[in-house]
């Protein structure tokens, strides 16, 4: 008897393929964000209004504190020694924990959304 022609040759598979991706019942934001559907962009607008949100919240609290200066220093006209301390020294701090403030904010905002997207 002569061997089978391979083009004659069938495969008969019979049970489900071992390897397939469940795409049913199965949700990845990293996909949505990758893919950028309307649910991806609504992810990363939530992150850039968090980012936002802690943005105007330094920037009000500096107005609030260096905007009344110049109505301060104009009540004391002869003052000028205490102007450059206020402005040199005085400030330096709660500028200092502003910016520490802000980083740690922006900081966790990312990782909150981070830990959102990742895969569960």
């Amino acid at each position: 008897m002569p061997p089978p022609d391979p083009a004659e040759r069938r495969v008969v598979v019979t049970g489900p393929p071992r390897r397939t991706r469940r795409t049913t019942g199965y949700y990845r934001p990293r996909t949505e964000i990758d893919e950028q559907t309307t649910l991806g962009h609504t992810y990363v607008r939530s992150l850039m209004r968090s980012q936002l949100r802690a943005g105007l919240t330094v920037f009000a609290v500096l107005g609030l504190l260096i905007g009344p200066l110049p109505l301060l220093f104009a009540a004391m006209p002869d003052a000028r020694r205490v102007e450059w301390a206020v402005l040199g020294f005085g400030i330096y701090v709660p500028l200092v924990l502003l910016a520490r403030w802000y980083v740690r904010r922006a900081e966790r905002n990312e990782r909150d959304f981070v830990r959102l997207v990742e895969d569960r």
